[in-house]
């Protein structure tokens, strides 16, 4: 009897060590630069990251130029249509200069609405406080 158990054990137990680790589905994150509403400045660049579904992470590195002077703040901003203004999502911790790299947490329906294309980042300047700069996310 013994003999049987561990035979049966060991043939049910096989294939679930043959299977593979669940691995947290990633998606890329990418956008562009471009001026924000009423800004004169030529600003570019681009931002690019991936967004870990499971944990809600988003890791980013982005880069700029063009700017009329430092970066006094940066966040996400959504939900909001290209060319739509939002609120506050996730602020970007500094010091702010160009390349920069991070990791924001975003809750469930932050991450649906970067999903679906509706989060974007803001760079904000002395010169222009309601932001020089916008990338709007895209899922790639």
């Amino acid at each position: 009897m013994r003999r049987s158990l561990l035979f049966f054990s060991l043939l049910t137990a096989a294939p679930l060590a043959a299977m593979p680790p669940a691995v947290a589905r990633t998606v890329q994150i990418v956008g562009h630069f471009v001026p924000g509403a009423g800004v004169t400045t030529k600003p570019a660049g681009t931002v690019t990251g991936t967004l870990n579904e499971k944990r809600n992470l988003v890791l980013f590195s982005m880069s700029w130029s063009g700017l009329s002077g430092p970066v006094m703040a940066a966040h996400f901003h959504g939900p909001a249509a290209p060319g739509q203004d939002a609120g506050v999502m996730v602020p970007i911790k500094g010091p702010y200069s160009s390349p920069l790299h991070g990791a924001v947490i975003m809750t469930p329906e932050q991450v649906a609405a970067l999903r679906a294309g509706r989060v974007y980042i803001n760079l904000h300047t002395s010169a222009y406080p309601d932001g020089e700069a916008r990338a709007q996310l895209q899922i790639q």
